[in-house]
């Protein structure tokens, strides 16, 4: 049976209200650098419709200095911790208390290492459009994208660093820690195919495993699974593979503290909904617990594009560059802003910003997830400031299943080529992450002055910090131009 599940703070009577947590992490998180913001975040009567305003605020506060972000990203994780709570046999409790009392032995984890006899790749390749990029090519093409604006120059001096050392791309003396192993924007597929070993994490789904035991079969690499030790001899290991960090925290705990080697812990897990929020705090505290445990845990995340950040004064000039110059919308923006009471295209940044506030964040993601990806930010934040190796990146705008089955996501991601964004598959997506976090791994990011220039280091945006316009002042056109193509 399962031993605790982490679910959200009763707030009145017996509701669990994800609009009261939300508003009170981020009322807490904005206290020590905004209390104004606070008080505005506290008393936000419509918090589903206008968290917007509020999640902005969290990135405008903490540009005042490097102390003052990391401070609000350390309370905004003490107030999660302290309000999210976990369901035992015996109550409840804090989130912290989770690992207090030892798992029940008759959950405990086995390990079960599956290993590849294919070729370990020595050399960085990128599927791109139908083709593997390597060399000259690969070179080529992160050109194009900094010319084009879709990631940052140090995006692309990371990877052509990668390309010019393939020993890096042996990473045998760590144990990537992959929450959320089949993920479509998780490395585990690159690891593998390079000859790491993966440490899977994701719950009990045969179908999600027989995938993954599939990739591991097929390259070098090896994959370490967890399985229920009173059923590791099961004829079927797809069938008994797995576990669930909202059900299982402690379990998993245990025995990812019993892999030996040092540990890289990366976060790719995602659900539907408010799950998605209960299954990041609880890889949230896993990572507080392990870090406790063994000090020297390196971390790893990728950020949704969709969100807000600050951009570079460079980017903000090659916005600036782009919304002067000649264009059909250039045309009918004047048109379009009247009819729309200045909504539409608006200008991504006031000239000379520096840096600018580009503000992705998109209305249909919701709440939940903004503060998910949010915490990854606080954690990475605090957690480099600790001394931690953390791999941050921003990763591109991609057609993964969780976007394309919302259809005004998958339309905007469809027409967005017309504003300058470019939209990537999964497979070069995931690729490129792979090689920047990779290439943090063999040089870790610095300690910045600023929390913004650590998270604008290597981003690759997809185009959405050197638009010309406001992405969401533009999401609407781009969802009508996607549709319209759809039905041609």
């Amino acid at each position: 049976m399962a031993s605790s599940g982490v679910v959200f703070p009763v707030s009145s009577g017996t509701e669990r209200s994800t609009s009261a947590l939300g508003r009170a992490v981020v009322a807490d998180a904005l206290r020590p650098v905004d209390p104004v913001g606070a008080r505005a975040a506290e008393h936000e009567t419509n918090w589903r419709a206008d968290y917007l305003v509020h999640f902005r605020r969290l990135v405008e506060a903490g540009l005042t200095s490097g102390d003052a972000a990391r401070g609000s990203a350390a309370a905004g994780l003490a107030s999660l911790h302290e309000r999210m709570r976990v369901v035992t046999e015996d109550g409840e409790a804090g989130l912290r208390e989770a690992f207090a009392r030892k798992p029940d032995p008759s959950t405990e984890l086995s390990t079960v290492t599956v290993g590849g006899d294919g070729d370990t790749d020595r050399e960085l390749s990128l599927p791109y459009r139908g083709e593997r990029l390597r060399g000259d090519a690969l070179a080529r093409q992160l050109d194009a994208w900094v010319a084009a604006g879709v990631v940052e120059p140090s995006c692309a001096e990371a990877v052509r660093a990668v390309a010019a050392n393939p020993d890096w791309l042996d990473l045998s003396d760590v144990r990537v820690v992959a929450l959320g192993a089949g993920a479509e924007m998780g490395p585990t597929h690159s690891l593998l195919r390079w000859g790491g070993e993966v440490v899977a994490v994701d719950l009990p789904r045969p179908q999600l495993w027989r995938g993954l035991l599939e990739t591991a079969r097929r390259y070098g690499g090896r994959l370490r699974i967890p399985v229920a030790a009173a059923r590791r001899d099961h004829a079927d290991l797809a069938e008994v593979a797995g576990a669930d960090l909202l059900h299982q925290l402690p379990t998993v705990a245990d025995w990812l503290l019993g892999v030996d080697g040092r540990l890289v812990v990366g976060n790719y897990v995602y659900a539907d909904g408010a799950t998605n929020l209960r299954v990041c705090a609880a890889v949230d505290a896993l990572t507080e617990h392990l870090r406790g445990q063994r000090p020297d845990t390196a971390l790893a995340f990728l950020a949704t594009p969709t969100d807000v950040f600050a951009a570079p004064g460079e980017a903000v000039a090659q916005a600036d560059e782009k919304y002067r110059q000649p264009s059909t919308l250039r045309t009918l923006r004047g048109p379009l802003r009247m009819l729309s009471a200045g909504r539409l295209l608006r200008r991504n940044y006031p000239p000379e910003a520096d840096p600018g506030i580009c503000d992705s964040l998109v209305a249909q993601q919701g709440p939940n997830y903004a503060l998910a990806k949010r915490l990854q930010r606080w954690r990475a934040a605090v957690a480099r400031h600790e001394g931690a190796t953390v791999s941050f990146k921003v990763a591109p705008p991609t057609r993964t299943r969780s976007v394309v089955k919302n259809r005004v996501l998958a339309a905007a991601y469809a027409g967005a080529p017309a504003f300058g964004v470019e939209v990537f598959e999964p497979a070069t997506s995931n690729t490129l992450m792979a090689a920047l976090l990779v290439h943090d791994l063999r040089n870790p990011p610095p300690v910045r002055e600023h929390v913004w220039q650590e998270e604008a280091q290597g981003a690759a945006h997809g185009g959405l910090w050197r638009m010309p316009y406001a992405p969401r002042s533009a999401l609407g056109l781009a969802a009508l131009l996607g549709l319209g193509g759809a039905r041609n």
